[in-house]
């Protein structure tokens, strides 16, 4: 029955956030029951999109990535595909009317990785983290409010600051695979063979500057979607206060991660904080 194959699809997408991001996967458990598989959904096939272009090296990634667009689109089409992740997508896009310009954007930033390797200009560097990662934010935001365009348009500038700033974290977490391993360097007019201790200061600012913003729209998000989207919140932000404490050395050197002690006691915190009302 189609039934089964949805069930196997939705499972599948869950398998696939698990695998590849426990505390992602720890925030989505958080959402409430009515949202918490769509947002499963989404991360499944942001994260095929993902390792097509980071990971598939022996493969022709080109024809891949290609293949996936193409795909996509005949899925929310007929509202049905074969590859599982494809299915449990399709049935959250056309669930909630998601904006198809937002799936164009975010593979248009993902075939960026196959063919742009620096971004030395600030417009360019915008339009790659709207693709990659604020038209995620907003696709999730769709699924929070229910499809409720007038609330999505709302929270649209706050969920755009925080899928902004959990990119440029990432950037900066991921500085030694990005530059060394795959030669990418998403920072405008900055060297990563000689960045100074200033210039990783303003790159922190500017992601404080970020996550200031966010927490405005955090705090006027719908019950259900709230303690998942804080927790996340508050795990970034602890990352990116062990990257600035990081010299650049350490930053282009290893990968900075945040224990899961501490993930547990950020939780907690939270919590308390959710049910007291006091994000």
């Amino acid at each position: 029955m189609k039934t089964y194959f949805d069930e196997i699809s939705n499972d599948i997408a869950v398998g696939v956030t698990k695998k590849y991001s426990t505390s992602f996967s720890l925030a989505t458990q958080l959402l409430g029951p009515s949202i918490r598989q769509h947002i499963y959904n989404i991360y499944g096939f942001v994260r095929l999109a993902d390792e097509i272009v980071d990971s598939f090296h022996d493969y022709d990634k080109q024809s891949l990535i290609h293949e996936l667009e193409s795909d996509v689109h005949t899925a929310i089409d007929r509202k049905i595909s074969l590859n599982p992740i494809l299915n449990a997508f399709q049935h959250t896009v056309n669930t909630f009317s998601i904006d198809i310009e937002y799936i164009n954007a975010f593979m248009n930033s993902m075939k960026s990785d196959l063919e742009k390797l620096e971004y030395n200009d600030v417009p360019s560097y915008e339009a790659y983290i709207y693709g990659s990662a604020d038209v995620v934010g907003l696709m999730c935001l769709k699924v929070f409010v229910g499809g409720d365009q007038h609330e999505f348009e709302a929270l649209k500038p706050f969920a755009q600051k925080l899928g902004s700033a959990f990119q440029k974290v990432n950037f900066l977490r991921d500085l030694k695979d990005d530059y060394q391993l795959l030669g990418r360097s998403y920072f405008p007019n900055t060297d990563f063979n000689s960045l100074s201790e200033s210039e990783k200061s303003s790159l922190i600012d500017e992601i404080k500057a970020d996550f200031n913003e966010a927490y405005t729209g955090i705090t006027q998000l719908p019950f259900d979607a709230k303690l998942g989207v804080y927790v996340a919140y508050r795990y970034y932000l602890k990352l990116l206060d062990k990257l600035e404490k990081s010299s650049v050395e350490n930053l282009t050197n290893s990968r900075i991660r945040v224990p899961n002690s501490v993930k547990l006691m950020l939780l907690g915190k939270s919590y308390i904080y959710y049910q007291l009302r006091l994000v």
